[in-house]
């Protein structure tokens, strides 16, 4: 439900979803750099931080009811897919954790794009 509006309703399990696929990916990054093999996650850190770009705007479009948000959610679930992927490789829990939500996003932005 929105905090003062019901014009987001209709999209808000998604903005919830994408701001919390951002936030993971942000603490991934945190935490990939302090792995032994940062230089062998550097295309997967690069994604991560696309994806939490992206999630983050897509929820800014969904909060202010954007004639754009469907386009936007698209794009945000092929990052997100594409983050899954990247996160997936490392076997270490928080890369798999965030594959986990990467991946939750890219469903919820495809359901919410068709619409």
């Amino acid at each position: 439900m929105g905090v003062i509006t019901h014009l987001t309703d209709k999209n808000q399990k998604c903005l919830d979803i994408c701001s919390r696929c951002a936030q993971a990916c942000e603490e991934c990054v945190t935490l990939c750099l302090g792995e032994a093999d940062v230089r062998t996650r550097k295309k997967c850190i690069e994604t991560l931080l696309d994806c939490a770009a992206v999630c983050r705007q897509a929820a800014a479009f969904m909060a202010k009811d954007s004639r754009f948000v469907y386009d936007l959610c698209r794009l945000c679930a092929d990052v997100c897919e594409t983050c899954h992927s990247e996160c997936a490789v490392f076997d270490d829990e928080h890369c798999q954790e965030c594959a986990f939500e990467c991946k939750n996003c890219a469903d919820e932005c495809r359901i919410t794009a068709q619409r």
